[in-house]
């Protein structure tokens, strides 16, 4: 009895201690539709705080200040992946 408390104790535990993979960082808007850096396919919160940079009226999220870089030798091509996700009105 008291090892199946314990096992039943443990599981809840663990569960509860499970990270929602489905939640986006808190400086990074509800409605903006891509879980990943569009520039290196990492968490946007996988390097610290996700980075916004904007493209002709666009906000776009990295998962950090080296993939700025890299967004700006082609920003149309990673707005248009923002754009694209976004739910079609």
């Amino acid at each position: 009895m008291t090892l199946l408390a314990i096992a039943l104790l443990g599981t809840g535990i663990s569960l509860a201690a499970e990270p929602d993979k489905d939640a986006k960082p808190k400086d990074v808007p509800a409605d903006y539709p891509l879980k990943k850096c569009p520039v290196s396919d990492e968490a946007l919160d996988a390097m610290g705080k996700p980075v916004k940079v904007t493209h002709e009226g666009t906000d776009v999220y990295l998962c950090c200040k080296k993939c700025v870089k890299e967004f700006d030798k082609d920003p149309a091509k990673f707005t248009k992946m923002v754009k694209d996700a976004a739910p079609k009105k």
